[in-house]
């Protein structure tokens, strides 16, 4: 087959997270986008329920950031990230610092959430070698998510992400997940489950804490099909690290800026880590950028102990603060602020969950879980899990609304510009749906 492909046969583009031969045989394009609706190549309009992959929540084609890159590049289409810099990605940087708790204010650009964790995990290493310490553990969660390259995959407990990828790194302990399903349709944070934090502490205790270097997790654990955490675990996660020096990463690739409601989750939450890692609505999704924020001490160790003159941290990519993702930021951070979109998000919030939590009456619906402007919607398994799930992403689409699916969970997150009727329209194509099925 590879040696007779048809021209627009679609077959020569390998797809990432696909049923490629599915789609091939009837593919559902997006022939154009503004704001929370797209148009498929048959003309019918499609409603984005999940801000694309959670990176869009300002609309699709805001013309304000369509003009910030225009102009970039009129004047500067790159410059070398290695030993050279341009203006923009310091003004970023200064930007995105606002944001974040008080004392992170170093920020490491990348491309993407999955280079932001490997870049986490190498300011970890980095971090513990500088300070002459030998930490060569890592704790993540079951259950976890956290891109897919080596390093993430290594810590990934989603276990499609890493079944047919046996050379992982080593010294990866999983902590238990916080589903227990046993509170089932919970609003908001879940009650019970606190005690589950105390598995990194187990590990303490096996292990000895002197020997793990990190413990990382996602706030809320987001392309599993959103599992809030349960009040006071994020809190015992940090006490556990302050009292063995441990650093505490929180990936906040989906939860950061504005899909709690407030900046990051870790605002939301209370719970300050002492790494960050950043993507998606950085530029509304518009250009591919990702970056780390570590505590200032982090910083200042890895810096100030290397030789004077000498390079401090041995890693960076080709395209780290590309100038065109840099603009493609800052128009969008200044978006996210002119337009009131944090807030927006957070006033949305309640509109949004007691819709979404509607659905939790179907017979076909297992569990709904949902805070800020995120909710997983979780099937009963049809046979093989993953089935119905696959067969409902299809059959939303054509039904006029996009949801990610993983597994047979739904996740909807609308965009922050979403008005009430939005959220009425994806529920309502959601219930539909399922009604046919």
């Amino acid at each position: 087959m590879a040696y007779n492909i048809n021209r627009n046969s679609l077959e020569n583009h390998w797809m990432p997270f696909t049923d490629n031969r599915g789609f091939k045989a009837s593919p559902r394009l997006i022939a154009e986008a503004s704001g929370v609706l797209m148009k498929d190549h048959m003309g019918n309009s499609v409603i984005d329920g999940s801000s694309g992959l959670f990176c869009c929540p300002a609309g699709h084609c805001h013309p304000k950031i369509i003009e910030a890159v225009h102009e970039q590049m009129k004047i500067n289409t790159y410059t070398s990230p290695f030993g050279t810099g341009h203006g923009a990605s310091f003004e970023l940087a200064d930007k995105v610092s606002e944001l974040t708790p008080d004392g992170m204010n170093h920020v490491f650009f990348v491309n993407s959430g999955s280079e932001a964790v490997d870049t986490a995990l190498k300011i970890t290493m980095a971090y513990h070698s500088a300070m002459g310490e030998n930490r060569n553990r890592f704790v993540s969660r079951e259950r976890a998510y956290h891109g897919v390259n080596m390093g993430g995959v290594s810590l990934s407990g989603m276990v499609n992400n890493r079944r047919t990828f046996p050379v992982v790194m080593p010294g990866i302990v999983m902590m238990r997940h916080t589903w227990t399903g046993e509170n089932l349709n919970v609003q908001g944070q879940p009650l019970e489950g606190k005690e589950l934090a105390n598995d990194l502490d187990r590990f303490v205790q096996t292990y000895g804490g002197q020997t793990i270097a990190a413990c990382i997790v996602e706030p809320v654990a987001g392309s599993t099909g959103t599992l809030v955490p349960p009040v006071g675990y994020l809190e015992r996660l940090r006490e556990i690290c302050d009292q063995n020096g441990i650093l505490l990463i929180f990936d906040e690739v989906i939860t950061g800026f504005g899909r709690m409601g407030t900046n990051f989750a870790a605002d939301k939450f209370h719970v300050k880590p002492d790494i960050m890692t950043m993507a998606k609505a950085l530029t509304n999704g518009s250009m591919p950028m990702g970056a780390v924020c570590v505590k200032d001490e982090i910083y200042e160790v890895v810096t100030d102990r290397a030789n004077e003159g000498a390079i401090e941290f041995f890693h960076g990519y080709t395209y780290s603060g590309h100038p065109a993702a840099c603009a493609a930021g800052l128009a969008s951070l200044k978006i996210y602020a002119d337009e009131g979109l944090f807030e927006r998000a957070n006033n949305l919030s309640t509109y949004f969950l007691d819709a979404i939590f509607s659905l939790s009456s179907h017979p076909l619906v297992k569990d709904v879980r949902g805070i800020g402007l995120m909710a997983g919607v979780e099937m009963h398994a049809d046979g093989n899990v993953g089935k119905r799930g696959g067969k409902l992403q299809k059959d939303l689409f054509w039904n006029g609304l996009h949801i990610k699916f993983t597994g047979d969970t739904g996740i909807v997150a609308p965009m922050f510009i979403s008005e009430n009727s939005h959220i009425d329209q994806i529920v309502e194509k959601l219930r539909k749906t399922l009604d046919a099925n």
